[in-house]
């Protein structure tokens, strides 16, 4: 897929000259950075494969990194919120599923993270889940 730069985001928007692909398994290896975002990937994988994810970023960021996971976020306490409904979506077709705060928050120490704070636009839509290194 990044062989096809014409096509993806940053020639689109025009900031091609101050972007990068790299090709790469988050599985295995990530590029050193002080911060990844992750968003709407979690939710495609089981926890165990959430926490090699997590993992394998904890190894590549830099002291004091950041990792951002932008999701749909359960929230208990919303009756009628999207997230639930997307979490049935999820079951129907991989090993993934939508998860709470506090789940987010488990993973990221299972990873060696530190839950840092969550945020939710006025939309309460998507959620921001921030980890820090210890």
């Amino acid at each position: 897929m990044i062989e096809r730069t014409p096509v993806l985001w940053a020639e689109l928007l025009d900031v091609g000259d101050r972007c990068q692909y790299i090709a790469g398994d988050m599985f295995v290896d990530v590029p050193s950075a002080d911060g990844y975002l992750l968003k709407m990937i979690l939710h495609d994988w089981n926890d165990e494969e959430c926490v090699q994810i997590l993992r394998t970023m904890n190894r590549g960021g830099r002291p004091a990194g950041r990792v951002f996971i932008i999701e749909h976020v359960i929230s208990p306490l919303e009756a009628g919120h999207f997230a639930p409904l997307f979490d049935i979506h999820m079951m129907c077709w991989g090993t993934g599923r939508e998860r709470t705060v506090p789940e987010y928050a488990d993973l990221l120490q299972a990873a060696g993270w530190n839950y840092v704070a969550s945020w939710f636009p006025s939309s309460g839509v998507i959620g921001i889940i921030e980890g820090a290194k210890p």
